[in-house]
């Protein structure tokens, strides 16, 4: 198996954002349709766009579903927030948006009333959002409660050697800097994830801000995309801000534990964040995972959905039916054998529950009525992809 890993961490190690393309040329693809007893596959370019979280796993799963079929399909993805990937989802100028909020009730009903059928928020990972910060001198992970970190965003603990954050870190010499906060600037899935926990377990900041992909922020900094943010942290010292796991990592940004509702601190992790989704999934596929009850589950988590059509021919940016086939027989890969990736890049597997209503959802899919999505499921059943 093949993956751009190596490619991926460079890019996001060096905090940019690029359009996320994987393509073949015409010679190698035209050559491996030839090949006796292959599958073909119709020669498409799938244009998707949404949170920048995602971003580094379709970059794998574009390279490796462009090498499975010989170059023919290509998917082009825009790292552009959560909240650009509804918009232009909405917009119809896309063929699949990502995100990590997914669709409110009035763009679901809008969705149902242009195309006749739903718009899908589709499970295809998880993932956690973590405190990052940057504190000269200090080399042991800090450990972070709802209070500390409520009472940080809203302005209320303005410096690092609070007695608040002191009393959750004994042993460890803070110093005594202002705590510059740092947050998205732009619609973001990240946001919505960790405005939602927010929400849940400080009263404040539910009366006031509430959650979503964008809300008004008392104080702080902000920063487009999960880069932006990871940017000014690790050029401000005192700055504490929130990013998702994977960034943290590859980037090398201290990032911090979280005391569970359980009373148990977290280290963020793909295991505690699955333990997060151990619950059952509607069949809409949209529910918040934040404060987990999950005794070693991670608080601050959430699924990446695709978004999707159910009538594919209803898109204006779908137009033809190669496209639809091969945007179905794409996703419904990323669900199954593409999940294989995930944890190689810092990504959680779908829980067994997540992913078998994701299938429903890729089962539904049509073109002009037609059952692609069925069609799919049992080809690649019966003849393997």
């Amino acid at each position: 198996m093949r993956i751009l890993r190596t490619a991926v961490i460079a890019v996001m190690a060096l905090g940019l954002v690029a359009p996320v393309f994987a393509g073949g040329g015409a010679e190698q693809g035209a050559a491996a349709a030839a090949a006796p007893g292959a599958r073909e596959y119709a020669r498409v370019n799938l244009l998707g766009a949404g949170a920048s979280f995602p971003a580094p796993l379709i970059t794998a799963w574009a390279d490796e579903y462009r090498d499975l079929t010989r170059g023919a399909v290509t998917i082009n993805y825009q790292s552009i927030g959560s909240g650009g990937g509804v918009r232009q989802f909405m917009e119809q100028t896309i063929m699949f948006g990502a995100t990590e909020a997914a669709l409110n009730d009035a763009n679901a009903e809008l969705a149902r009333t242009n195309t006749g059928g739903l718009a899908y928020n589709m499970p295809i990972t998880l993932g956690d959002v973590v405190l990052t910060y940057n504190l000269p001198g200090v080399t042991q992970q800090l450990v972070f409660n709802p209070d500390t970190i409520a009472g940080a965003f809203l302005g209320e603990i303005t410096r690092w050697n609070d007695p608040k954050i002191a009393e959750l870190n004994p042993g460890v010499n803070l110093p005594n800097l202002p705590i510059q906060i740092a947050h998205r600037s732009d619609g973001s899935g990240t946001t919505n994830i960790f405005t939602n926990y927010l929400t849940k377990v400080n009263g404040t900041w539910a009366d006031t801000i509430g959650f979503g992909s964008s809300v008004n922020w008392p104080v702080g900094t902000g920063g487009n995309g999960n880069e932006g943010v990871a940017g000014i942290v690790t050029s401000t010292p005192g700055a504490l801000g929130y990013n998702s796991l994977v960034y943290a990592v590859l980037n090398d940004i201290a990032y911090g534990k979280v005391v569970n509702q359980s009373g148990n601190t977290i280290d963020p992790s793909l295991e505690a964040t699955s333990l997060a989704a151990a619950v059952q999934i509607p069949e809409d596929g949209r529910i918040m995972l934040t404060n987990s009850d999950a005794a070693q589950g991670y608080p601050i988590a959430g699924f990446a959905w695709a978004l999707v059509y159910e009538n594919l021919d209803r898109n204006q940016a779908i137009e033809t039916r190669d496209q639809a086939v091969e945007l179905t027989r794409f996703l419904y890969w990323v669900i199954t054998e593409g999940q294989s990736i995930n944890e190689s890049l810092s990504f959680a597997r779908l829980p067994a529950d997540a992913q078998a209503v994701a299938e429903q959802m890729v089962g539904t899919l049509k073109w002009q009525g037609e059952p692609v999505g069925e069609q799919v499921i049992a080809d690649i059943n019966a003849n393997g992809w």
